[in-house]
């Protein structure tokens, strides 16, 4: 019930984002070094692999943020929306993280994934081809919560969003 609820918030969110009646949400520039957009994620930053998370880059974050958040997800788990990665309250001067980060920047924290566990968790899908997003997030705030649940960052993105961005890489087993 939990992952319905947090699939719901995130479906809402979008929702909210894309109706909106002003200027569009400003755009981040997000890549990483180890795949290009909509190619295969290597294996070494999947649970067949290393499991350590690919070094990203990205830049375009608005003069008012107060912070970053990144939030990697598989919309094609068999249960729906599978969070692999929350990571909250980066410092907005940050322009990247490297392979496999551990140490984060003093003030930022990670969520609990949907394996259960705190940090990045690589994809592992089942069967199938599926599509890994990394979404980046530039917000007006701090996020409360140091470690948040998929619907706690939902919800708290939807009130703070000054830009964002995504990456999307595949994986197939």
């Amino acid at each position: 019930m939990n992952k319905l609820l947090a699939a719901l918030v995130a479906v809402v969110f979008l929702i909210n984002v894309w109706s909106r009646g002003d200027a569009a949400v400003p755009t981040l520039k997000i890549t990483s070094p180890a795949f290009a957009e909509g190619q295969s994620i290597p294996k070494l930053f999947t649970c067949d692999g290393a499991n350590v998370s690919p070094p990203l880059e990205w830049s375009g974050a608005p003069a008012g943020a107060k912070a970053l958040a990144l939030i990697v997800d598989d919309p094609d788990a068999p249960s729906g929306l599978f969070t692999h990665w929350i990571v909250v309250n980066l410092p907005p001067e940050t322009k990247s993280l490297p392979e496999g980060a551990k140490a984060l920047p003093a003030g930022s924290g990670q969520g609990i994934n949907d394996f259960g566990k705190e940090g990045y968790g690589g994809p592992c899908p089942p069967k199938g081809r599926h599509r890994y997003f990394f979404h980046l997030y530039a917000t007006d705030a701090l996020c409360p919560s140091p470690k948040p649940s998929r619907i706690k960052i939902d919800v708290f993105l939807r009130k703070h969003t000054l830009a964002q961005g995504s990456l999307m890489g595949t994986y197939e087993r």
